[in-house]
């Protein structure tokens, strides 16, 4: 049912959204450069890999070395905009089609975080990852990583159709209220460096 439901709305939210994903594009190409799409392997289910999607938000400003400038010097106000309004996930409606991802699950985190999970942590990985999450309507990026991982695997445990609904609607007032974009001002969520070695 629940496979069901993602094909039915990301299906409907591709074609309701189309004009909105064409300007956008428009805007990343004029403002940012290509490529539009940002693509990165992230773990699905059971933690195998696979391509997520996104509207690109940061320049691809170096330093003198070559290196990438940290994010917060290559964000720019165009991809703040992205960001806050959540317009760079919608590319990820295509992740949901494929079955790459869901509408509503724990959000795909980074392919070299999964050794630095705790048993309880990797948990998270026994459904497919979300667009948006528990976790995502109850603080989204103001979480600390181990906040947001407890509401990961509760909804792994309580996961159903009506909650998936309910999500949704919170994530919209989410956008619109621009609640938890950000964390202590940080662009994006500080590195997880793990708490297995806080394991007994």
């Amino acid at each position: 049912m629940k496979r069901f439901f993602d094909i039915c709305i990301s299906s409907f939210g591709l074609l309701l959204f189309s004009p909105i994903l064409c300007v956008v594009a428009f805007g990343v190409f004029r403002k940012l450069g290509s490529p539009i799409l940002f693509r990165q392997t992230r773990p699905g289910k059971d933690g195998k890999p696979f391509k997520m999607i996104k509207f690109r938000t940061m320049l691809n400003a170096v330093d003198d070395s070559g290196h990438p400038l940290p994010d917060e010097k290559r964000m720019s106000s165009f991809g703040r905009f992205l960001r806050s309004t959540s317009l760079d996930e919608l590319p990820g409606l295509w992740n949901v089609l494929k079955g790459d991802m869901s509408l509503v699950g724990p959000r795909p985190l980074l392919m070299e975080y999964l050794p630095l999970y705790s048993d309880e942590q990797a948990r998270r990985h026994e459904i497919s990852p979300g667009i948006t999450g528990w976790a995502q309507v109850n603080g989204r990026n103001a979480l600390s990583w181990e906040e947001k991982f407890k509401l990961d695997v509760w909804y792994v445990d309580n996961r159903s159709l009506l909650l998936d609904i309910k999500i949704i609607f919170l994530t919209v007032k989410k956008v619109f209220i621009k609640e938890g974009i950000s964390a202590d001002n940080h662009v994006t969520m500080p590195e997880f460096k793990g708490s297995k070695s806080n394991e007994n």
